[in-house]
């Protein structure tokens, strides 16, 4: 299974998410980030998400960003988006029904429904991307049992 993380930039929420995740699941698994804006393409994530990833233990500094592209719809399973904006966005570059249906707000995914959005933590603090990272974890522990079997 091949699961897509996407945020804005993806330098902050998606690599975070992307790491965490990696750790949860199983060999066979594959799991990739991408934002839907090409504003920080081949960059490394925010030293801060690095920093907030390595506190707990997961090395996300050598991910490089990059947007979301049109095959990324052929080959990912689910594409799970940290924020309504963004999921409007990756769904409006689906072209077919099957394509729309990977498409999944990641809190929502998670069973939360009252605050379905991660928020954006890159104009905060070192807080903002712990409560982030935070967020982030327990939601991947909830959708790594929905689809490990």
């Amino acid at each position: 299974m091949k699961i897509l993380m996407v945020c804005l930039g993806n330098i902050c929420r998606s690599p975070l998410a992307e790491g965490i995740m990696k750790t949860k699941l199983p060999s066979g698994f594959f799991v990739d980030s991408a934002g839907t804006i090409s504003m920080h393409e081949g960059e490394h994530p925010d030293k801060r998400a690095i920093k907030t990833a390595a506190n707990h233990g997961i090395d996300i500094s050598k991910q490089r960003s990059r947007p979301i592209t049109r095959k990324d719809f052929e080959n990912f399973d689910l594409i799970y988006c940290m924020d309504i904006d963004i999921y409007g966005d990756v769904v409006s570059k689906t072209h077919s029904e099957e394509e729309r249906q990977k498409v999944f707000l990641f809190l929502e995914a998670a069973g939360n429904h009252e605050n379905a959005e991660v928020p954006d933590p890159y104009w905060g603090d070192m807080n903002d991307f712990e409560d982030v990272y935070q967020l982030l974890d327990n939601a991947c522990n909830i959708i790594r049992n929905q689809i490990v079997i």
